[in-house]
């Protein structure tokens, strides 16, 4: 799950001195948010698709100050990325090495093709968030709470986190769902939502669907 092992190469990274209109014809062809920069040798930020339009001629020094600093290193982890693809609005995220040579890109379709594999994306099942106090979260509880009611335990995350109390949305099995849902009220957690589906039809907006709540983290 190492980015070095989900680059790309064929995609340019740009000087400032070239024009605004091959950097737009590029994206046009790559249907990407953004285009990468570089600057003596060294990658230098990106560029939103939004503003190689706001100029009808020119080189990409004029929008310099339009750039946004955002790459991810070739030796982190592919959940690494997803922050980024959030934060900035962006389809495509620069790779970079440790000497900030800039080396190709990931696009969030590559990651989320990765990560639909998993059975926390690829079972169907139900989806339940529950809410505790902070203070006495475990995860090994909520899994065992799962699987003590014979039902499978597919994963889950943090959706929320305060001081106070701490969201965990969970993928489970469909199996003995009334039984589940008794047991994590004996144990003073709150069902914060839920969504019960065993229909294969329903898999892929499921799956989406936890992938927007990650990048939602």
């Amino acid at each position: 799950m190492f980015i070095k092992d989900y680059i790309s190469k064929d995609f340019p990274c740009f000087s400032l001195s070239d024009s605004i209109e091959s950097a737009r014809n590029t994206l046009e062809d790559f249907g990407y948010s953004h285009v990468f920069i570089k600057k003596s040798h060294h990658f230098y930020g990106a560029l939103a698709k939004d503003f190689l339009y706001e100029e009808d001629g020119g080189t990409l020094k004029d929008l310099e100050h339009q750039i946004e600093r955002f790459a991810i290193l070739e030796d982190n982890n592919i959940m690494d990325s997803i922050r980024l693809f959030y934060t900035f609005n962006s389809n495509v995220i620069p790779v970079i090495n440790k000497n900030e040579k800039y080396l190709g890109y990931i696009t969030c379709e590559d990651i989320f093709q990765d990560l639909s594999r998993y059975p926390l994306f690829s079972e169907s099942g139900a989806i339940l968030t529950v809410e505790t106090p902070a203070r006495k979260y475990s995860m090994t509880e909520i899994a065992n709470i799962v699987e003590g009611n014979n039902s499978k335990f597919y994963g889950g995350f943090i959706s929320f986190m305060s001081d106070e109390v701490i969201h965990v949305t969970i993928k489970i099995g469909n199996e003995n769902l009334a039984s589940i849902d008794a047991t994590f009220e004996r144990y003073d957690y709150r069902i914060v939502e839920k969504y019960y589906s065993d229909e294969r039809t329903d898999l892929f907006k499921d799956r989406f669907g936890f992938f927007q709540k990650f990048i939602e983290i």
